[in-house]
């Protein structure tokens, strides 16, 4: 039963990835595309998080920490980038 929910969580997350994949590609601005990918590295982390449900194994927890880390502190570069180039402006 469980593996039938997480199935569904992951094909979930995935079709939020495509309709995110979408709005990079669209995004009128550059903020909007920042705050796409954000988020998507909030779905890839959850995806490996499903997967790591799914097979029982924690060996990819590290991999996770990591990359979501490197999409928090990406995150504040970018914010921090915009915020300087509106006060040029």
């Amino acid at each position: 039963m469980t593996s039938i929910i997480l199935s569904i969580a992951l094909g979930l997350l995935f079709a939020a990835a495509a309709l995110v994949l979408v709005r990079v590609y669209l995004g009128p601005t550059n903020l909007d595309r920042a705050l796409s990918l954000d988020v998507l590295i909030v779905i890839v982390t959850g995806i490996i998080a499903t997967q790591i449900l799914r097979i029982d194994d924690v060996g990819a927890l590290p991999i996770m920490v990591v990359f979501s880390l490197t999409g928090f502190v990406g995150s504040l570069s970018v914010a921090r980038f915009m915020a300087r180039k509106e006060d040029e402006s």
